[in-house]
């Protein structure tokens, strides 16, 4: 039997082949948005097995093990051992048959253990074995790993009140390796809603802003005051999760009195997190727009949907799903507030749910302008998204109401470091949608210009819409 994972994966023509063998195979990878550990990254970390580097933090893995019947002893639980939660995926992945898991699982396994053999309950065992004597090499490290897959630009996600020490620390020490950056994510400022978590959030901002935290006003300021901290370790840009936008009207008076409440310990209506969810997302796409930076906002996931489970295992363990809010007019008018005072910031909007597509190809057109290719980004297929058909679909809506040459590509946003070739997955994804197109006369069979538009998408323009200039190789 040939290896599944071959050459001309995925590529269903010769023009398909051409470009992505002789154009978009060999650029280099800007990661602009993943859930990566920088410590991790920093320290260099060494994994035992693949368990460890594969398993853990994997909701994608641990969704399609309990829909094949796995006990969550052996997902979240306390299995006696890392080859038990192993063997119990190896036994689910037969079952991920045309699920991204599939092809993403043989992809890893090729490209970075250069292993052929199918994952099943058969082959489990010598997986295992090869992969865990490969991983205590110094090759398998994590850093090693990341230049593995020709990575120049990674960007982590960062909380408001995190330290950054390993960024530090890595920026003073990876001479001629790839760069590291934080991402400025301040979502648990926003949850109101959750009176007890937000006030020791507070409590917490406060100890690293240096700034005590009284009012509205004092809290905003120590929220700019970590946006400037996070401006001079690189950041380029903020990272938003929000179900749908927030665009509520609002006076200032109001928002002292709704900051003054819950930290009190009172519960607030729905107006009040609302109005109050609004008055931050303008104040940091106001913050983003002073530095430069560009301002992303991920929409639509219903998030920890199950309550037992949520109980037992935590947040971000599986059990999200896609929203279906109306977010056009919303997004429409927080987008104007900004535009109208020409501070609107460079914007990256990623939807979760695929019928929003084309609401969002269109949107970013009104808002476009400043001489900024691109300046509002339909963002790539994301979470759910993330597959060959998400893909497809994502980037002939963006072609046909939008322009694809000026798309930022994509991303992992993903927290395994073994998670980098689906950057190789999209790219012959895009590659045979274009040669598809090159077989059908859709598009002329001009090479050169079509290898130079992969060479944006998939390289330059994230480069430069975000403001990446210092990465390892740079051309001067």
């Amino acid at each position: 039997m040939s290896p599944f994972i071959h050459e001309d994966f995925l590529l269903q023509s010769e023009p398909a082949r051409k470009l992505y063998h002789d154009y978009a195979s060999s650029l280099p990878i800007v990661d602009y948005h993943n859930h990566l550990a920088p410590d991790e990254i920093h320290q260099d970390k060494r994994f035992r097995n693949l368990t460890e580097i594969w398993l853990r933090g994997d909701h994608y893995k641990w969704r399609a093990m309990r829909t094949a019947g796995v006990d969550e002893h052996y997902i979240t639980g306390e299995a006696s051992s890392d080859l038990e939660k192993f063997l119990a995926w190896a036994k689910t992945v037969p079952q991920t048959l045309k699920n991204p898991l599939y092809h993403w699982t043989h992809l890893e396994l090729k490209r970075y253990f250069d292993i052929d053999l199918p994952l099943n309950e058969q082959t489990a065992g010598e997986i295992w074995e090869q992969t865990e004597a490969l991983l205590q090499k110094s090759a398998f490290s994590t850093r090693s790993l990341l230049k593995k897959m020709n990575v120049h630009v990674v960007c982590t996600t960062d909380d408001a009140v995190d330290t950054l020490e390993h960024h530090k620390a890595y920026a003073a020490e990876s001479e001629g390796e790839f760069v590291m950056y934080p991402t400025f994510r301040p979502d648990k400022a926003m949850k109101v809603e959750e009176p007890e978590s937000f006030r020791q959030y507070i409590k917490k901002l406060e100890e690293v802003s240096g700034i005590q935290i009284d009012h509205y006003t004092s809290f905003l300021e120590a929220l700019r005051r970590r946006h400037d901290y996070f401006d001079s370790l690189g950041c380029r840009a903020s990272d938003h999760g929000i179900e749908e936008p927030f665009a509520e009207e609002y006076q200032e008076s109001e928002l002292n009195r709704i900051f003054g409440s819950v930290m009190s310990g009172s519960r607030l209506s729905e107006d009040d997190i609302r109005k109050f969810k609004s008055a931050l997302m303008h104040e940091f796409a106001l913050m983003d727009h002073e530095k430069g930076w560009a301002f992303q906002m991920h929409i639509g996931a219903m998030r920890n949907n199950n309550t037992r489970a949520y109980q037992q295992v935590g947040p971000d363990s599986g059990f999200d799903s896609i929203g279906d809010s109306q977010i056009a007019k919303p997004l429409a008018l927080f987008l104007d507030r900004l535009e109208v005072n020409r501070q609107l910031p460079k914007t990256v909007i990623y939807n979760l749910n695929p019928s929003d597509n084309a609401t969002l190809a269109t949107m970013i057109g009104n808002f476009m302008g400043d001489g900024i290719p691109g300046k509002i980004q339909h963002g790539p297929a994301w979470w759910f998204h993330d597959q060959k058909e998400g893909m497809e679909d994502h980037l002939q809506t963006l072609a046909n109401m939008s322009l694809l040459s000026r798309f930022v590509g994509m991303v992992t946003d993903s927290r395994s470091i073994l998670s980098l070739p689906r950057h190789e997955y999209y790219r012959r994804v895009l590659c045979n949608m274009l040669g598809n197109d090159i077989e059908q006369g859709i598009i002329p069979s001009d090479y050169d210009m079509i290898g130079q538009l992969l060479e944006q998408i998939c390289y330059r323009n994230a480069l430069e819409y975000f403001s990446y200039v210092d990465y390892p190789g740079q051309q001067k």
